[in-house]
């Protein structure tokens, strides 16, 4: 049987009776002004403050160490003060700070 994003989905009142549920938009909110591990599609990772972002989760980050995947292992390509990252391209968010 395969995934049905639907039968994930609460309406919702079910929703607001469960003090427990996060939604994936609050803990995105919850990380604002905190170090942030984004892993992106593409071999790149990215760590920052994150400063702001938006329903597609599109994001600006700060104060930006970026790294590429290598055969030899992670290697920093770049030191950036803020980036705008494109929702789509990104795959998963870390809170908390990077992968040391």
């Amino acid at each position: 049987r395969g995934f049905d994003a639907r039968a994930m989905a609460l309406p919702a009142k079910a929703a607001n009776a469960n003090p427990s549920l996060v939604l994936p938009s609050e803990l995105v909110e919850r990380c604002v002004g905190s170090p942030l591990w984004v892993l992106m599609k593409s071999e790149r990772e990215l760590v920052g403050t994150l400063r702001g972002f938006d329903v597609y989760v599109n994001m600006v980050l700060e104060d930006v160490t970026e790294y590429e995947m290598t055969a030899e292992g992670r290697r920093v390509t770049g030191r950036l003060d803020q980036i705008l990252l494109n929702g789509n391209n990104i795959a998963m968010l870390v809170p908390g700070g990077g992968p040391e």
